[in-house]
């Protein structure tokens, strides 16, 4: 692994543990067992280092999520969004770190003020709530999801709920794993077509 790699390694498992404010410089350097000046030489400085992470993230995750939409479903579209929230809950499972890291305030503090912030922040978000919207879209088409609903709102609502099931988890508030049949019924009953 090269060097910049670990130094993003280390610094995206402090950042996740201990917050971008509370992870000095001279611990990731002890961790990464280098120097702060070539930490310094790949990246400007600690911001520089923090949007790298958000950069890695937007770049490693969203093409999951992008791949996982274009997967061909025999299912109708309210499966499909049931597919997508189980989807989301492994994804955050499974990259523990860059969502403990999204769920923190520093992003969306620095995001006021930096541009770049905002736009890979808005990135993330868009294709999140994008992949709800299709399968919110698909199921209207097929019947399966009431046609009266507006489709991005409705796939916003879906999105809200399950981030906070994730941030529940992520700190250790409750245990996602008993609210799932809770979650993914309360989402079904909110878009579901009444029966004929």
């Amino acid at each position: 692994m090269k060097k910049k790699e670990r130094i993003l390694q280390a610094a995206t498992y402090l950042f996740a543990r201990k917050g971008y404010s509370d992870t000095p410089m001279h611990e990731l350097s002890k961790m990464t067992g280098t120097a702060e000046g070539t930490i310094f030489y790949h990246f400007k400085n600690k911001q520089g280092i923090f949007l790298a992470i958000l950069e890695d993230l937007k770049d490693t995750i969203l093409p999951e999520f992008e791949q996982y939409r274009k997967v061909e479903s025999e299912n109708t579209g309210l499966d499909m969004v049931m597919e997508t929230i189980s989807f989301y809950l492994y994804m955050a499972k499974s990259r523990e770190d860059l969502f403990a890291i999204l769920h923190q305030r520093h992003p969306y503090e620095l995001a006021v003020s930096n541009a770049e912030c905002r736009d890979i922040l808005e990135a993330i978000y868009n294709c999140f709530i994008d992949i709800f919207e299709s399968a919110i879209v698909a199921g209207q088409a097929d019947g399966s999801i009431h046609s009266a609903i507006v489709a991005r709102k409705s796939a916003l609502i879906v999105f809200g709920m399950v981030d906070s099931m994730v941030r529940f988890r992520m700190n250790n508030l409750y245990d996602v794993e008993a609210l799932y049949s809770e979650l993914i019924e309360s989402c079904r009953r909110m878009l579901q077509s009444e029966p004929c």
